[in-house]
């Protein structure tokens, strides 16, 4: 079951802003646009929580089914132990603005 883990505004630099808000680790985040990408093994983005440094990255996809492109995002944080969390950017529940996009976990069953 697909859940909501926070929120985010896009930004006139291409990037997001908002909140991550998860049982450990609960804080604002931004995600911005990787401009030293070198190669497709590394992030399109690069998400900074506000104290704590870079906590991830996300990646351009387009959807098998839908063709629809999407962002793909991996979380890595101590309080997380050695898992990783993924996590997509989708339009949240209710939301007319088209900037407005929620960070959604879909657990592995």
């Amino acid at each position: 079951m697909a859940q909501s883990l926070g929120t985010v505004t896009k930004r006139d630099n291409g990037g997001f802003e908002g909140t991550l808000a998860m049982m450990t680790l609960n804080t604002r985040i931004t995600i911005v646009p990787n401009e030293t990408k070198e190669n497709d093994s590394q992030p399109d983005y690069r998400i900074y929580a506000a104290k704590g440094g870079e906590i991830g990255g996300g990646w351009n996809r387009v959807g098998k089914n839908s063709g629809k492109d999407y962002i793909s995002l991996t979380f890595a944080h101590p309080a997380f132990g050695p898992a990783r969390v993924f996590a997509n950017l989708a339009r949240a529940a209710g939301q007319d603005d088209e900037g407005v996009l929620a960070i959604i976990w879909n657990p592995q069953s």
